[in-house]
């Protein structure tokens, strides 16, 4: 069913094991996107399992199981509405993964929710996310300071978290004072749908309220039409249908497109959202679409699909501003990690350092230098190994932020301020 209130893309981020499936199943049911006897059979299963605590967070790693057997989940299952919007929780919060998942799920994101743990606090894997979120471009975010109940419902204990967590916050750019903090209690249901009696120091709003505070993201029509591929299926009868979220622009029906850096052309004869058609999508939805004259194994994640006239982008080479957030060694020329854009996951190489900076002012601190380490703000040149789109950030923010990773880690994270087009036509 589509629906009349505007749509939001959630993350709900944080350290794993911090209550973030709990959560997720717990506002999807007291909205009531999930019936009780669903929860209800949940609870049995998971009561028989010895894991009675579990049922929230089972409601999303059912959903995740689905997935690994490689049924498509409809993402309406992963829906649930608040009295103004209605949102969709971008990426299943329960891999552990997490962090690659994060980056492609929080940069299709409007906002978020960042989970951290009472007993706890914050932890190498909320700083890592935080970073990310401010990187990434989601300027909306509550902080939910969540299992409460494991200490007591202690002001104290509350209150020096959310200490930390404001330091943090400051420290990559954030205003805490603009930010909501939350204390709740996932598993018990505390403070997520009202205000309950276990916080009476407490004066906001619970979490459900509280989303109904985020702004309604502005959605870019006027900009050319850019849908980072997530995955491209084919049907028997139908063709290829490519799946993504529209980041900028409109997608019609009959118009001519064109899916970099693949290089191929094709006419959209239709377009899917929730299983519904739809007769043009605007930025925020996600959508499978079917294109005459696309072949199988023609298109792939991490393609861009954009107007024919008006192309993606695809880099020879691009000049970056980057941030180093941690990195064992330095960081020098030749160094060859991978990048995260939009949907794309590719190896590219630092050929050239241009300027270290002062994160602070932005201001030239040293030019040439000859290494980068953990903390240091930079313009680099930067040469992918294959064919990439990327776009300048100032143009098409949504396909100019990238996450850049290597063993296992988040290195670094940045924008993508100039590009040497490579000509593909």
């Amino acid at each position: 069913m589509a629906s009349d209130k505007p749509h939001m893309n959630l993350a709900v981020i944080g350290h794993i094991d911090h209550g973030k499936s709990t959560l997720v199943g717990r506002m999807m049911f007291e909205t009531g996107a999930v019936p009780a006897h669903i929860i209800e059979a949940y609870r049995k299963e998971a009561e028989s399992k010895g894991k009675a605590t579990f049922e929230f967070a089972w409601v999303m790693d059912n959903l995740k199981e689905e997935r690994e057997r490689g049924i498509t989940i409809d993402i309406a299952h992963k829906r649930f509405d608040t009295p103004k919007y209605y949102f969709t929780v971008v990426d299943c919060p329960g891999h552990r993964d997490f962090v690659k998942n994060m980056i492609t799920g929080a940069s299709q994101a409007d906002a978020a929710v960042l989970v951290v743990a009472a007993p706890d606090g914050v932890m190498e894997q909320t700083k890592e996310h935080v970073f990310l979120a401010r990187t990434l471009g989601i300027n909306q975010l509550i902080i939910a300071v969540n299992k409460m109940d494991a200490v007591k419902y202690d002001e104290k204990r509350y209150n020096e978290v959310k200490a930390a967590m404001s330091d943090l916050l400051k420290m990559v750019g954030y205003k805490p004072d603009e930010i909501l903090f939350i204390p709740i209690s996932a598993l018990a249901g505390v403070n997520i749908k009202a205000v309950g009696a276990e916080t009476p120091w407490y004066k906001g709003p619970a979490i459900v309220p509280a989303l109904d505070t985020f702004k309604t993201p502005e959605k870019p029509v006027d900009k050319p039409l850019r849908v980072p591929i997530q995955d491209a299926y084919s049907i028997s009868g139908i063709g290829t249908v490519p799946v993504g979220r529209v980041e900028t622009g409109v997608m019609k029906k009959g118009m001519k497109v064109s899916f970099m850096p693949a290089n191929k052309d094709g006419e959209v004869k239709s377009i899917e959202m929730h299983h519904e058609e739809i007769p043009q999508a605007v930025p925020g939805d996600n959508i499978g679409f079917n294109v005459r004259g696309i072949g199988k194994g023609d298109i792939r994640r991490g393609d861009v699909c954009g107007p024919a006239d008006a192309p993606p982008t695809v880099a020879e080479d691009f000049t970056a501003q980057i941030v180093v957030l941690q990195h064992p060694s330095a960081i020098t020329v030749g160094y060859t990690p991978v990048f995260h854009c939009h949907t794309t996951q590719t190896a590219c190489t630092f050929i050239e350092l241009q300027k270290k900076l002062d994160p602070r002012s932005g201001q030239t601190k040293e030019e040439n230098p000859t290494f980068l380490k953990t903390g240091d703000a930079a313009i680099v040149k930067i040469k992918p190994s294959k064919p990439m789109v990327i776009e300048n950030v100032k143009e098409l923010p949504q396909l100019g932020r990238f996450a850049i990773r290597d063993m296992g880690s988040t290195i670094a994270a940045g924008m993508c301020i100039a590009i040497n087009k490579k000509q593909m036509r």
